[in-house]
């Protein structure tokens, strides 16, 4: 974990670079659309915006925490369905002094990290006490803890960049098979053959579930990091008239195929109605011996999934089109 900058305060020349920067870095953040939260009647005290740096979401919360802590964990969920570089919770408007009960709620933000640690989110708060407390709690513990917005957004850019292949299909009954071909390119090129059968199952499930009740464009991304694979299937709409509601749209075959093959699965809500349905699945690569590393450094035509910048492109099936990068 990064940990902030620390200037000394009786070195004005430094105090004055500190406060520049986090001019520059809030300067750069223009407003999104305001998060659609339970408690939007009472006023702007939950806003996110995005960074022109590496598609940060920012949220920003003002007044009592105990009166916003619930629609800053749905404004978290949001941002987190968006597949952003990180998100920074910008605590620097909420009143001192914040109720015990409130952070404990405002930890529990921690499990999204937990349950996949490739999008890093972090508490930018000037309070010692509120970081102190965040970093006691157990799913607090997850969390990057800083005391300044941009330290917080440097802690966020400095942490390894996710290699993420995307694909979009159409609501059309060939999407599944185009799912499983997807990933299976994917899983050979990242030499995680050995999970191609378990990976395939899971996605056809999730887009299928997705294609019959949401009726919308599917966007399945596909990413790897410390020994974890993510499928994510993000559709764009409430669903289907006549369609049945629930969480995840799964029953029956294909909630116990998803359940029993995966670390954890959930679904995050998304600002334009539709949802993010997601299955983390184990997938460490092989260890190799020594001899066998050197000759496929010199052989190899396929790299395993890295942590790294840049675009490249994949074939994309008959029917979808794909591309690739560390976000959108």
């Amino acid at each position: 974990m990064v940990q902030p900058s620390a200037f000394p305060p009786d070195d004005p020349t430094d105090h004055r670079l500190g406060t520049r920067l986090t001019q520059l870095v809030t300067a750069v953040l223009p407003e999104l659309p305001a998060p659609k939260v339970r408690r939007a009647a009472a006023g702007h005290r939950v806003r996110a915006r995005r960074s022109a740096i590496r598609e940060v979401i920012v949220i920003e919360a003002s007044g009592r925490l105990s009166d916003v802590v619930e629609d800053l964990d749905q404004a978290i969920q949001l941002a987190l369905a968006e597949g952003p570089r990180g998100v920074v919770c910008d605590l620097s408007g909420v009143l001192e002094g914040p109720e015990t009960v409130a952070l404990e709620v405002l930890a529990t933000a921690g499990r999204h990290v937990r349950d996949w640690p490739g999008i890093p989110v972090a508490v930018a708060s000037p309070d010692p006490q509120v970081r102190e407390t965040l970093r006691a709690h157990p799913l607090g513990g997850h969390l990057v803890v800083t005391a300044s917005l941009f330290s917080a957004v440097t802690a966020v850019l400095a942490t390894l960049a996710l290699d993420v292949e995307r694909l979009r299909l159409a609501p059309h009954p060939t999407a599944p098979r185009a799912s499983r071909e997807f990933v299976t390119r994917t899983l050979l090129d990242w030499r995680l053959s050995r999970f191609i059968a378990f990976a395939s199952l899971v996605v056809s499930e999730l887009v299928a579930s997705s294609s019959v009740n949401a009726g919308t464009d599917i966007d399945l991304s596909v990413a790897w990091n410390l020994d974890a694979l993510r499928l994510t299937v993000r559709d764009h709409g409430p669903g289907l008239p006549g369609q049945p509601q629930s969480p995840l749209s799964l029953r029956g075959r294909g909630l116990t195929v998803v359940a029993g093959l995966s670390r954890a699965f959930g679904v995050l809500p998304a600002e334009d109605g539709g949802k993010a349905v997601w299955a983390v699945l184990e997938a460490p690569r092989p260890r190799q011996s020594t001899a066998r590393a050197r000759a496929d450094r010199t052989t190899a035509t396929r790299e395993a999934p890295g942590f790294r910048d840049g675009l490249g492109s994949a074939v994309p099936p008959f029917c979808a089109g794909a591309s690739r990068g560390p976000g959108r």
